[in-house]
């Protein structure tokens, strides 16, 4: 490897101030200034991350106190350990609550790029679908399977099933635009859903979509929508890749 090469790789060494008279504890001290470089661009997604011996030395800390403080940003999904190849700055997950948005409205707050490919568009049958929307078995859905993307990063596919009513959204449509925003376009709002999330081992065509290698699992969410009448809006089962992707529950005691 030439040394232009090799340099490529070398952690930044970021600048750090500890302060051993402060309350705050030593290990958390150095999370939140780490956590804020990755949080501010200082460091890049795919960026490999000081190792913790070199940086316990460089900041005269125990071994212990800077493994708790980069565990810190590993369970907050901004680092990423993996073995045989150190420590990066993981990929900038999309957060997503658990409230009825959209996975584009959601990429688009947080200053992304969403893009969308259309996989498959077809009328369809499905008795399942049906009884999750309380509808006969023989009502006919638009099925809709999406391949969304931030940029050049694909993060999910889904797959949506609109009923009577709203199954005429064309292709080009759902290509440049949001789901929920052409439903409200149609003066249709969800207000009223059964969400469940979950986790599994991707398929081989979520694979190859996805982009997925090893042993990575999915986040799966399954959601059935109403509007503020009762009347069912949609049906929606995605996956999502679960290095770039997360979902915030908020929680309020009533």
């Amino acid at each position: 490897m030439s040394r232009q090469g090799y340099s490529a790789l070398v952690a930044k060494q970021l600048a750090v101030t500890i302060d051993r008279s402060s309350p705050v504890p030593l290990y958390h001290q150095l999370a939140q200034q780490l956590s804020g470089a990755v949080n501010s661009g200082e460091l890049q997604p795919g960026d490999p991350f000081e190792n913790e011996v070199a940086l316990g030395e460089r900041l005269s800390l125990s071994r212990p106190t800077v493994r708790r403080a980069i565990q810190e940003l590993v369970d907050q999904g901004l680092l990423l350990r993996r073995r045989g190849l150190g420590t990066t700055v993981a990929a900038r997950k999309v957060h997503r609550r658990a409230e009825l948005t959209s996975l584009w409205d959601d990429l688009a707050r947080d200053g992304g790029h969403p893009a969308t490919r259309v996989l498959a568009h077809e009328l369809v049958e499905d008795e399942q679908v049906a009884l999750a929307l309380d509808l006969p078995a023989t009502t006919v859905f638009l099925s809709v399977v999406r391949l969304r993307s931030s940029g050049a990063t694909p993060l999910a596919v889904m797959q949506n099933w609109l009923p009577p009513g709203l199954n005429d959204l064309s292709r080009e449509d759902l290509e440049e635009r949001g789901l929920y925003a052409l439903l409200r376009e149609r003066g249709v709002r969800p207000v009223v859903a059964h969400q469940r999330i979950g986790a599994r081992m991707p398929t081989s065509a979520e694979r190859r979509h996805l982009a997925i290698r090893g042993s990575e699992p999915v986040l799966t969410m399954t959601r059935s929508a109403f509007d503020a009448e009762g009347r069912p809006v949609e049906y929606g089962d995605h996956c999502y890749t679960a290095s770039a992707y997360s979902i915030d529950v908020q929680i309020d005691e009533r």
